[in-house]
């Protein structure tokens, strides 16, 4: 059992590890004593750090600098041949892959077309297949992948890397995804919903770690991550931030895929929108399809819309009221849509205490698709970082 104290020593470590890779890596210090002197911590802590990354292959000392009347200084540098991150953000029926460096930094992404209802094991193979072609494609090969993350559009739990009960991944319940990732790539591998890695990325993008925020995938579906301090909270049983299947008046008896009927997601998410657009024999088949009609300012669309805004915005004034966060960043298809945008902004400021908002930013995420790949980047390299610190 990891007591509390262990684990609090377990985040700083690694968060002065990824400062000093940070620094290194954008050439602000080269030398442990330049990492004291910007991180304010003592030189004996800097080297202690320095060796663990050094030890773990990450980075390495290459010649020496110049001497500021004492010993030359040994020069830090990363090391290529452990130098890339590869992040897979696994929608419906779509994959984004990105390649990130060792400090977070998104270098190259791809999109590739699958189906996630086709199951796991064709899924993966896909996506294994498209993030070793990336690899080798870069300077470094694919022997220089440090790292594997992957998001999932479904509940995960991280303790196993498996999905739990996911509504459109058939297949996928059980299915050890952490386990057969690790055997293909034979790296540190992380496995999370997508909702919390676009979180965790749009976060530390935007706020730092002494800040809370809730980030808000608004497409297909609804779901919401959870940061605390910098840091993701999943909740006891890693369900925090479900909004999708909270009851809502207006949804009345609307059935839903977990189950319940009268969930926010039957008549706020784009699929709900698609399929109450058809029954007003208004012809979409995707949330894109809605979207462009908004555009064109369709008032039918637009309307929906608009309400559907209203209706994710009734859900999360109460979240926003009791958490009381510095930020509500939305993302996802509808993200890209002002009045969904409007009317969310507008029914949170309606439903909150005016201590809440007075300082909330409520606005699209600012790193639109990338956001699960940077955030997947951040929790692979603490999981890299980790075997420095065991």
């Amino acid at each position: 059992m990891v007591s509390a104290t262990q684990s609090a020593h377990s985040a700083g470590t690694q968060q002065q590890s990824r400062r000093i890779l940070e620094l290194i890596a954008l050439g602000s210090a080269t030398s442990r004593s330049e990492l004291a002197k910007q991180l304010s911590l003592a030189p004996s802590t800097v080297s202690l750090r320095v060796q663990e990354l050094v030890e773990l292959g990450v980075i390495h000392e290459d010649g020496v600098g110049e001497s500021r009347g004492g010993r030359r200084p040994r020069v830090l540098r990363l090391s290529e041949s452990r130098g890339q991150i590869l992040v897979a953000d696994v929608g419906g029926q779509h994959v984004r892959i990105g390649r990130l460096d060792l400090t977070g930094s998104l270098l190259e992404t791809r999109s590739l077309d699958v189906r996630v209802d086709q199951g796991p094991e064709k899924t993966l193979r896909a996506v294994a297949d498209a993030m070793k072609d990336m690899a080798a494609s870069s300077a470094q090969g694919d022997r220089g992948i440090s790292g594997v993350g992957v998001s999932l559009p479904g509940p995960v739990d991280v303790r196993t890397n498996s999905v739990e009960l996911p509504s459109r991944m058939p297949g996928w319940p059980g299915f050890a995804v952490g386990d057969w990732l690790e055997d293909e790539f034979g790296v540190p591998v992380i496995v999370d919903n997508d909702a919390n890695l676009m979180a965790l990325g749009e976060h530390h993008a935007q706020l730092g770690a002494e800040h809370h925020s809730i980030t808000v995938k608004a497409g297909t579906a609804i779901g919401s991550g959870i940061i605390v301090n910098g840091q993701l909270y999943r909740g006891a049983s890693g369900a925090a931030g479900d909004v999708t299947h909270t009851r809502i008046a207006a949804a009345e008896a609307e059935p839903c895929s977990c189950g319940n009927t009268g969930c926010l997601e039957t008549v706020a998410s784009g699929a709900a929108l698609v399929r109450q657009l058809n029954r007003q024999n208004v012809q979409v088949r995707t949330t894109a399809d809605v979207l462009a009609l908004t555009r064109l300012a369709d008032p039918v669309a637009t309307t929906l819309v608009r309400t559907a805004g209203t209706y994710l915005g009734e859900v999360l004034s109460s979240v926003v009221n009791f958490f009381n966060p510095d930020a509500l960043f939305l993302t996802g298809g509808m993200a890209s849509c002002e009045p969904f945008i409007a009317a969310v902004r507008s029914r949170v400021y309606e439903g909150c205490h005016p201590l809440v908002t007075q300082n909330l930013r409520i606005e699209a995420a600012s790193t639109g698709p990338d956001a699960g790949l940077l955030g997947g980047g951040r929790l692979v390299l603490e999981k890299i970082l980790d075997t420095a610190t065991d």
